[in-house]
């Protein structure tokens, strides 16, 4: 007898590191901004953004709720789940605890702009049907590599958005990107993102570095009138450096781990950033003595 597969995926499909043992339910189709210079996840002619028919959603959490009952974390996918209206994403959620009620987390990942005009109160609802956590590509702290990124957001309009989250009791992820502003905007890159986690004080932040596939470098040089220059190994050590030193966090748990990444960073921030400097001063020191070239940025 056919069997129909729980899931109906538009390829590809994106998650965070942190959920590989999720169940990944996709619940729109790309992304709703989809206009980042530096990105193309979802530049294919089939991941148009859409959200996926609510009916098909729910089918889709039944089969899995009879053929693996077990799942303990959802990520809903793919770009920008929040792009969706608080009623959907409130069916979505309760169906998930009706179907599947050994899930204890759901994380999606978050646009900065589909959060502002959701209320706290409405997020609360979300955060207490389940919807625990949030993963926001913040980029950079900075509003000259943010509008070089055409991001669509500013300092102000991130940190609002994390800010509402936190006080509907939700927990966030930041990513930021390493070498975002290339040679010229690397200490305000730096210095202006420190000054964001400062102020939202995330329970996670991580960095990745940046780099390009298909045309993406192009579009950030035209994001930067021709202008960007990226960062060498050096200059990346350097800009982690200027990042890490000027945080003012308690309990942030902290990754540098991603696969572009040269240097491996793991710890708490505030306990163990004098141990992150350490390494980063001695990363420094051995990038000068190999001279290490140029990081091209290319995978």
């Amino acid at each position: 007898m056919y069997h129909q597969p729980p899931f109906d995926y538009i390829e590809p499909v994106f998650r965070p590191p942190s959920e590989a043992d999720s169940l990944i339910l996709q619940v729109t189709n790309g992304c709703s901004w989809n206009r980042c210079t530096f990105c193309d996840m979802y530049t294919d002619e089939h991941k148009r953004f859409r959200p996926k028919a609510e009916a098909d959603v729910i089918a889709e959490i039944q089969r899995c709720g009879a053929s693996m009952p077990w799942v303990r974390r959802v990520f809903l996918a793919d770009g920008d789940a929040m792009a969706l209206s608080v009623r959907r994403l409130s069916t979505i959620l309760q169906a998930i605890k009706t179907y599947l009620p050994n899930v204890r987390r759901v994380s999606a990942y978050c646009l900065p702009s589909n959060l502002k005009n959701k209320t706290v109160a409405e997020l609360a609802q979300l955060r207490e049907l389940g919807l625990s956590l949030m993963y926001m590509g913040a980029e950079s702290g900075c509003n000259r590599v943010l509008e070089a990124f055409d991001k669509g957001e500013t300092f102000d309009s991130t940190a609002e958005a994390l800010l509402k989250a936190k006080e509907a009791g939700m927990k966030r992820s930041v990513m930021l990107i390493n070498g975002a502003g290339g040679r010229m905007h690397s200490e305000s890159h730096a210095r202006e993102s420190a000054r964001l986690v400062n102020l939202v004080q995330p329970e996670y932040l991580a960095t990745l570095v940046l780099f390009f596939r298909r045309d993406a470098e192009q579009r950030v040089q035209d994001g930067y009138g021709g202008q960007f220059q990226p960062l060498d190994a050096q200059g990346l050590f350097q800009e982690m450096r200027t990042l890490i030193a000027a945080t003012e966090l308690s309990q942030t748990i902290f990754r540098s781990d991603h696969v572009s990444n040269r240097l491996v960073l793991k710890g708490v921030l505030g306990k163990d950033k004098a141990r992150m400097l350490t390494e980063i001063d001695q990363a420094i020191e051995y990038a000068q003595s190999r001279d290490i070239p140029l990081y091209q940025g290319r995978f």
